[in-house]
């Protein structure tokens, strides 16, 4: 690898870092960084998932505060991600992807679009007397929403996270960067499940998930700070802009 690629790649995993624990869109920058320094599609994907395990460890340090009184819920929901993630894994090294492919776009925009509206279906909701969210068992749609959203991010990954908060965002009343916290976590449990596969029988480009992990890893750390500072309806709107974009993008 020369050192233009290296470059690119790091600057690559920086911005996936800091677009993942923020909006969940890692794969916009470290997907196509990827494919830019030579690697086929395949090779792209696996080396991608494998890379952005580092995103998990970032933001997990870096969203302490968020996460602090969550452990029995995140256990929960990352134990359902990783059962999704093992088979979407499963589903991309032993079945043709042309037709999942074609629902990705619209997954995307569909959680883009519930982002958007999560206070209106909130309020909607909320007859409903729900307990915390950090103390509730996830009811049998949420547990299903969150095993299928890790099945995608097994699978492909693109906008997972986007998926993920959007779940997460309306069934559960609380902060923001709480909910972004979460959705790290059970996002990045996927991504592990999914990357421990590809590791064994996947051809996983090593210099180039290392040099792009390095850069997620920095990314990732700074961003759930960003998410704390920032108020919170320009930073949620941002987020689903950002998922259409790429669904449109996707789609073209």
């Amino acid at each position: 690898m020369g050192i233009g690629s290296a470059a690119l790649l790091v600057s690559a995993g920086v911005a996936s870092g800091l677009a993942g624990s923020i909006a969940g869109l890692a794969s916009l920058f470290s997907y196509p960084a990827l494919l830019a320094v030579g690697l086929p599609p395949v090779a792209a994907n696996v080396t991608n998932t494998v890379a952005l395990f580092s995103n998990t460890v970032g933001t997990a340090a870096g969203s302490r505060p968020e996460l602090r009184g969550q452990r029995d819920r995140l256990l929960r929901l990352a134990a359902l991600a990783a059962l999704g993630g093992a088979v979407g894994a499963a589903l991309l090294l032993g079945t043709p992807s042309s037709a999942f492919e074609a629902v990705v776009p619209w997954l995307i925009a569909l959680g883009s679009v519930l982002i958007l509206v999560r206070d209106p279906l909130r309020r909607l909701m909320a007859s409903r007397s729900r307990p915390p969210a950090h103390t509730a068992r996830p009811t049998l749609p949420l547990a299903c929403a969150v095993l299928l959203v890790g099945l995608y991010g097994g699978y492909f990954g693109a906008a997972s996270g986007v998926l993920m908060l959007a779940v997460l965002s309306l069934t559960a009343t609380e902060p923001l960067p709480v909910t972004n916290a979460v959705k790290n976590i059970a996002t990045g449990a996927a991504n592990v499940t999914a990357a421990v596969a590809y590791v064994a029988v996947a051809p996983v480009n090593w210099p180039a998930a290392a040099t792009l992990g390095l850069g997620a890893l920095l990314g990732s750390r700074l961003g759930p700070a960003v998410v704390r500072h920032l108020p919170e309806t320009p930073l949620r709107i941002a987020i689903a802009l950002g998922g259409l974009g790429l669904a449109i993008s996707l789609w073209r």
